[in-house]
């Protein structure tokens, strides 16, 4: 077991004697940005970083406000006092999903329409969309396995994209965003409910930001063809993203996110060393498009 998922484990059973809930055979699910173990009675754990009780409790309030406006999403199960906080780390209870498949484009884009055409909740406090979150010189300083050059590179490429997006100033552009809007994120059951998944970071911004994840895998990955990339723009309502004026920075930005969320795995992950340099070199230009990257 992973130094991570070990340190995960005790956290749950300390908040599962805090709750009364059972964690005996505790199932891991993932151990990404969150920690999901599958429990007895339908339950499932979400512990979350340390000092992030303030984002647990805002998902929480997400959920139910998403039931309330008839957006089918994860509910938290009806466990008093929630999160549970075990060394810092909230730990909340939801909901089993019965059987059901990740969302294809199509469905979606429904969802992300649905969504940003709702009027933005006032009472949630939601956060300004912020795409550099958890990202800091700091970080990229500490970065383990990669070379010196490649960190020095990413320190720079981080300058010119926030400076880049402040110019931009997408602050008068606001709806409710998912903010983490990939497929995954959208479970269709066997009966066809779709459920909307990860609550995290929800947030208000432009709805751009919804729609750029799904974008580049049709631009600069080969994971999307054509075909279901127009059905995504279809049921969004017609608004193609990579038409914008600034896609291209908003897709920079993306895949920046998305180097540093495996750079921040290479303490603790060896297989994430390899691929964050391979993700680096397809942002410096050494790899021609279409890029292939590996999920950790």
């Amino acid at each position: 077991m992973m130094a991570g998922a070990a340190a995960a484990s005790d956290v749950l059973s300390v908040a599962g004697r805090l709750a009364h809930v059972d964690t005996t055979d505790a199932e891991l699910i993932r151990d990404g940005a969150n920690t999901l173990y599958r429990l007895p009675h339908g339950i499932v754990a979400r512990i979350g970083r340390a000092g992030t009780a303030h984002i647990a409790r805002r998902e929480l309030r997400v959920a139910r406000w998403l039931a309330n406006v008839g957006v089918p999403a994860i509910q938290p199960v009806a466990i008093p006092a929630q999160p549970h906080l075990v060394r810092d780390r909230p730990v909340t209870w939801w909901e089993l999903l019965p059987p059901h498949r990740v969302a294809t484009p199509s469905e979606l884009g429904a969802v992300l329409n649905a969504l940003h055409r709702l009027a933005v909740p006032s009472e949630l406090d939601l956060p300004f969309y912020d795409p550099f979150v958890g990202i800091d010189h700091a970080m990229l300083a500490d970065a383990v396995g990669i070379e010196p050059a490649d960190r020095d590179w990413l320190v720079r490429r981080f300058d010119d994209l926030r400076e880049r997006y402040r110019q931009a100033d997408y602050a008068s552009s606001r709806c409710v965003l998912h903010g983490d809007a990939w497929q995954g994120n959208i479970a269709v059951t066997e009966t066809g409910r779709v459920i909307v998944l990860d609550l995290e970071r929800f947030a208000i911004g432009p709805p751009e930001w919804d729609l750029v994840q799904l974008a580049v895998d049709y631009t600069d990955f080969a994971r999307l063809g054509t075909g279901d990339y127009q059905a995504f723009v279809s049921t969004y309502g017609g608004y193609d993203v990579t038409g914008a004026p600034r896609y291209r920075l908003l897709a920079d930005i993306q895949e920046f996110r998305w180097v540093c969320f495996t750079l921040s795995k290479t303490a603790t992950r060896p297989e994430a060393i390899q691929e964050t340099r391979h993700r680096i070199h397809c942002l410096r230009g050494d790899v021609p498009r279409p890029w292939t990257w590996t999920a950790l």
